[in-house]
């Protein structure tokens, strides 16, 4: 299966990201997070890969989530909560947003993709 990849066009970890999957030959499908966030099946599968930890999946340098107050309320908020803002609003996913075949990860971590993917 190719890696599925949520990104944003302008986002500059998103390019280095994709630029690591084009120098390194691996198939992936480009999905872009702002108009097509990822599905509560996927966040709920990210959520295992990141130990539960439910901040890992939110954009936290975002303006929605500054906007929002989310760093106040990312202590209390449920997990279906959370689930269900990120499934609305793709600004608020942490980009990119990776899933491949038994592994996920957010963000870009050079040496975490390369053990991970090579």
């Amino acid at each position: 299966m190719a890696l599925k990849v949520y990104e944003y066009k302008n986002c500059g970890t998103c390019k280095k990201a994709l630029k690591f999957l084009d120098e390194n030959d691996l198939d992936y499908k480009k999905i872009a997070v702002r108009e097509t966030p990822p599905s509560e099946s996927e966040i709920k599968k990210m959520l295992k890969y990141l130990d539960g930890d439910l901040k890992k999946l939110f954009n936290t340098s975002g303006q929605d989530y500054r906007a929002m107050n989310l760093k106040d309320k990312i202590k209390t908020i449920t997990e279906k909560e959370a689930i269900s803002l990120l499934t609305k609003n793709g600004n608020l996913v942490k980009r990119p947003f990776v899933l491949g075949t038994g592994w996920g990860t957010v963000g870009f971590k050079e040496e975490v993709w390369k053990e991970a993917l090579l």
